[in-house]
């Protein structure tokens, strides 16, 4: 008997099916033309307003109203960021580490799923969550503590399970090996898998923190708004960033806002692909990424 995997098929189905492929890939090819246009259109408006908006003045003047200067705002959201980045990095690799390594029960089970559950969450309610247990509750008010604990519970679950994957992909023969020679848990785990996964453990944190540092809905709620510069104060003090600008001048019937708004825009996305080139410099210089 003839295997019927074997069957040679028409060639009017053959036919079809090459006509139902090059029609799907067609549409996913335009599609894909259409996505990039659109990205293209809002980063050259971007650029090209941002760089005519962008001077010294900008630069060094805190925001006056609808006018001024970003520096108040580059301020803060420079101290916003990396306030959630140091919040975050320790707890979020740490329960990656553990996910990866000995998390294997129920408890594991549940703490994948809260990770799961917290990536849907939109952020406007983790924002609204922080104005009631932070700004209210705790008393901190509108403050930089506020902001930075909400964007730090927003990246999370992008840290923990960039760790959790980064560190599975590690080759068992190279635990095996680390054991073998006498390693304990902590010496393997700090010495050995993540340095192999630290390439994968910083992506990662950029991811997160990228993510964060376009967010504009929990920050309205927990850092608030200031014209004036941040003084290091935790609490009591509301905090400038440069997303509020954007969300809220654009909006202005006044040129100088518009401005001051394609400035903020711009520079987040300098931000951002600086952010980027460093994380690729250091991969490649210190763990021969190209990546």
């Amino acid at each position: 008997m003839s295997d019927p995997s074997r069957r040679t098929l028409p060639r009017a189905q053959i036919a079809r099916r090459r006509l139902t492929a090059a029609a799907g890939w067609s549409l996913a090819a335009a599609a894909f033309g259409i996505l990039a246009l659109a990205m293209i259109h809002i980063l050259g408006l971007t650029f090209v307003r941002g760089l005519a908006a962008l001077g010294p003045r900008i630069l060094t003047r805190n925001t006056e109203g609808t006018g001024g200067g970003l520096h108040n705002a580059i301020v803060g959201t420079f101290a916003l960021s990396l306030g959630a980045l140091l919040l975050v990095a320790p707890l979020g690799v740490t329960v990656g580490i553990y996910l990866s390594e000995f998390g294997h029960g129920r408890f594991a089970a549940l703490v994948r799923f809260l990770s799961d559950v917290l990536v849907g969450v939109p952020s406007i309610v983790l924002g609204y969550f922080g104005y009631i247990t932070l700004v209210l509750k705790f008393g901190w008010r509108f403050s930089l503590a506020a902001g930075a604990v909400t964007l730090a519970i927003l990246m999370l679950p992008y840290v923990v399970r960039t760790t959790e994957q980064a560190l599975r992909r590690v080759p068992v023969a190279l635990r095996e090996a680390a054991y073998a020679l006498g390693g304990n848990d902590r010496q393997v785990v700090l010495r050995i898998l993540l340095r192999a996964a630290a390439p994968g453990v910083l992506t990662g944190l950029l991811l997160a923190l990228t993510l964060a540092t376009g967010e504009t809905a929990p920050l309205l709620y927990t850092a608030g708004w200031s014209n004036y510069v941040w003084s290091g104060r935790l609490i009591h003090q509301p905090v400038a960033y440069l997303t509020y600008v954007i969300w809220s001048f654009i909006g202005e019937p006044f040129r100088s806002a518009h401005r001051l708004a394609y400035a903020a825009a711009f520079l987040i996305v300098i931000f951002i692909l600086l952010i980027n080139g460093v994380t690729r410099f250091a991969l490649a210089r210190f763990f021969g990424e190209s990546r």
